[in-house]
């Protein structure tokens, strides 16, 4: 339907064009800040340990915290190529059915990311603030 819409349009080809490199750089700005973080929290993981070798699980809890987040993240920015791309370029029945599967897995793996991360679901209390109110930080 959009894509009908701007077609219409004498420079309407172009455009959509522009979309589609717009969708495919942020695709690889996705993967470009995964893969740069995710070398870069291996590096400082590496660094502390020799620096401090006896403070690992620490260290271990932070590389685990970096990675979950910059996985979440580029999740993120995927999914906002793909809407970008089946919003504009490929409207039909099957490419949004298609677009609500892979959301659905990306928003299922972000949740096991935070939950990995965190600890607990997303909706339930770290149990900080229970601590906090009882006084005892």
């Amino acid at each position: 339907m959009f894509r009908n819409l701007i077609t219409s349009f004498g420079t309407g080809e172009v455009f959509l064009e522009w979309i589609e490199y717009a969708a495919l750089a942020i695709e690889l700005l996705a993967v470009a800040i995964i893969v740069v973080f995710i070398f870069g929290s291996i590096i400082r993981y590496l660094i502390a340990g020799i620096r401090h070798p006896g403070e690992r699980r620490q260290q271990y809890g932070k590389l685990k915290y970096n990675l979950g987040k910059t996985l979440l993240l580029g999740l993120e920015i995927l999914v906002a190529a793909d809407i970008i791309r089946t919003v504009a370029l490929e409207s039909t029945l099957e490419s949004v059915a298609i677009l609500g599967l892979l959301v659905l897995v990306r928003t299922f793996l972000s949740w096991a990311l935070i939950v990995e991360i965190e600890g607990h679901w997303p909706w339930q209390s770290s149990g900080l603030e229970e601590r906090t109110e009882e006084g005892s930080l």
